[in-house]
């Protein structure tokens, strides 16, 4: 059976002017698929094997090429925005014929010449399209364990659940709303810390220290941000969760172990309404 995706060897079984036509068998009623002339390797005979990636051309018929795609059916890479349509986006993956994004299988707005993170599938109508719903395609058995620092990138953000993140674009990871800080973002890359690793072989990760090494940072990146304000922060360590966030992208327990360093070093004093620099 020829398969759509995916690069196979298959049969020589007849050549005509404008190249020859494939096929998994030798039998006359087998399926056959053309290779065009110009893909036709130097001194190829019938009945020789050719390696091929099997596509669909732009009139939807199957059709071999020998050229290496980016990506193959299942499997997840990096490829270029080259054009943006009125029904979704076209990626380059190294052939002649562009891959089609569907604006539902996007996860973010996508923007012409950006990278983004797809994977290979077939679409209810038999076509090879891509999607940046990467969840299905990702490993679980990473190499890697608690402690351990890791670089991703982000592919899907949930109110509910956090950050999911494609560790070396290939293992499935997440981080959870509360290990998140700063303004992270669906397409950006980020270094992680292992959490812990799940039965199912997912990666729980955080992007910052442990609390007693992350806090001298805290502290430092706290002190920068009054010293913006002026040397007056103009709210405490009580002000709302979300105005804490918004203002340091630290979480209100984070951003008050910062604080409280940076009192019990006599940089700052907390008044009732603000954190003021102690000159």
């Amino acid at each position: 059976m020829i398969r759509l995706g995916e690069t196979q060897k298959l049969i020589v079984v007849k050549k005509v002017e404008f190249g020859i036509y494939l096929s998994d068998s030798p039998e006359k009623d087998a399926e056959r698929i053309l290779l065009p002339v110009k893909q036709v390797p130097e001194n190829t005979e019938l009945n020789q094997e050719i390696e091929v990636f099997v596509y669909k051309d732009s009139s939807d018929r199957l059709i071999a090429t020998t050229r290496t795609p980016l990506v193959t059916l299942g499997h997840i890479a990096r490829l270029k925005v080259v054009e943006l349509g009125k029904i979704g986006a076209f990626l380059d993956w190294g052939l002649e014929k562009d891959l089609f994004l569907p604006f539902k299988e996007q996860t973010k707005e996508v923007k012409t010449g950006e990278s983004i993170l797809v994977a290979l599938y077939i679409d209810k109508s038999s076509r090879l399209c891509a999607t940046m719903n990467v969840y299905p395609y990702l490993d679980q058995n990473s190499p890697y364990k608690k402690e351990e620092w890791v670089t991703g990138t982000i592919y899907e953000s949930s109110d509910n659940f956090g950050l999911f993140v494609a560790v070396d674009d290939k293992y499935s990871g997440l981080i959870a709303k509360k290990e998140i800080a700063g303004d992270l973002k669906v397409g950006d890359t980020v270094r992680a810390r292992v959490l812990f690793v799940k039965e199912d072989g997912k990666l729980n990760l955080a992007v910052r220290e442990k609390s007693f090494l992350q806090i001298g940072t805290d502290a430092d990146k706290v002190m920068e941000i009054i010293e913006g304000f002026d040397g007056a922060l103009p709210f405490n360590d009580k002000a709302n969760p979300e105005v804490i966030r918004r203002e340091t992208g630290m979480s209100k327990n984070e951003f008050k172990r910062a604080v409280g360093n940076l009192l019990k070093a006599g940089r700052i004093e907390i008044t009732e309404r603000s954190i003021r620099k102690i000159k």
